[in-house]
């Protein structure tokens, strides 16, 4: 079951943390999150899943950034985020959507347990531009039902920043 706003709303602060929090975000059954002032692009055309893959950081100016079609950027969410009792969705609003605008390609599902900022995985259909701080995706919550572990892995747990795949990281087990 998703949780309604009221009920993100009575959370807030114990089984659920959203720093900074604006109540004016709050949707009927999510809560809109903002894009940080930077970006990660991969630096490479060839990505290699068994190796560290460089990137470049990429500053939002107030003005706003185009961004180009066919390129993933990597962005971040503003609001850092926990939960130790749900488990968070994030989704692009319905205006980001419609301008053709991915915030992520397939890391919308959370962990019950996940505690950081969400590093959006951006893709556009053709050239948008972008600003910081913009409102460009919503965080929901499902309940979980049964025994559960919390999410506990080292890579993107309690991040700080935009995150690049550590996918690496799997091949040195």
């Amino acid at each position: 079951m998703i949780l309604s706003g009221r009920e993100i709303r009575r959370h807030i602060g114990k089984e659920i943390i959203i720093e900074p929090f604006d109540e004016k975000r709050l949707n009927p059954n999510s809560y809109n999150l903002s894009l940080a002032g930077e970006l990660l692009v991969y630096d490479n055309a060839v990505l290699d899943m068994k190796h560290p893959n460089p990137v470049s950081r990429i500053e939002i100016p107030e003005e706003g950034l185009l961004l180009e079609p066919n390129r993933l950027y990597l962005g971040r969410t503003n609001e850092y985020t926990a939960t130790d009792r749900y488990i968070p969705m994030l989704e692009g609003r319905s205006s980001t959507g419609r301008l053709g605008l991915f915030i992520h390609v397939t890391a919308g599902f959370g962990d019950v347990g996940f505690k950081g900022y969400w590093t959006l995985e951006i893709f556009c259909v053709q050239p948008v531009r972008i600003y910081p701080n913009v409102e460009i995706c919503q965080i929901y919550y499902h309940d979980i039902d049964g025994d559960y572990d919390l999410y506990s892995s080292g890579k993107y747990q309690n991040n700080v920043g935009i995150q690049p795949s550590l996918m690496y990281r799997d091949f040195e087990k």
